[in-house]
């Protein structure tokens, strides 16, 4: 009975053995992902940003981006947000081979077009998914989760007091 005692020494003698004698195949964890794509050969994809939600088709053309069935220099007056838009065009290296098409509801126009650049670059990874790397690098995947912080009763604001009146 005192033979059946085993030390720790013992213990890890024995699963080194069982390591080596377990040569276990490695298996290849790189995720490959595939073109998606609907019947009229387009990319969609769904994009936030604060309130605004946008959905985006793109499909190969001249580089014309329509929002809500106007043009994005309508739309989108202010030059900065149409900048935000063509940033992922930009990184991937694909300015003016694509066409957009999106519909935007929701939020004011900063976070529509926050909105927009994240609907652009999902689809561009589903058109193009060698692209993805780049893409995801850049920051254009992640969707911006700060979003306005509710009003709290008895405040003024989500914060603010009311104005202090000591008389």
């Amino acid at each position: 009975m005192a033979d059946d005692k085993k030390t720790l020494e013992d213990l890890k003698d024995v699963a080194v053995e069982a390591a080596t004698d377990a040569e276990a195949p490695v298996v290849d964890a790189a995720i490959e992902y595939v073109q998606k794509l609907d019947a009229q050969g387009r990319a969609y994809a769904t994009g936030k940003r604060k309130d605004a939600i946008a959905r985006v088709w793109i499909k190969p053309g001249n580089g014309t981006i329509t929002v809500n069935g106007r043009e994005e220099a309508v739309y989108f007056a202010r030059p900065t947000l149409r900048m935000v838009i063509a940033q992922a065009f930009e990184v991937a290296g694909r300015v003016g081979q694509y066409d957009v098409v999106a519909t935007v509801s929701g939020g004011g126009l900063s976070g529509q077009a926050g909105a927009v650049r994240h609907g652009v670059s999902k689809a561009l990874t589903h058109f193009e998914p060698e692209l993805r790397s780049v893409i995801k690098a850049a920051g254009f995947l992640t969707r911006d989760a700060r979003v306005v912080e509710r009003k709290k009763y008895g405040k003024a604001k989500a914060r603010r007091s009311f104005q202090f009146s000591k008389r």
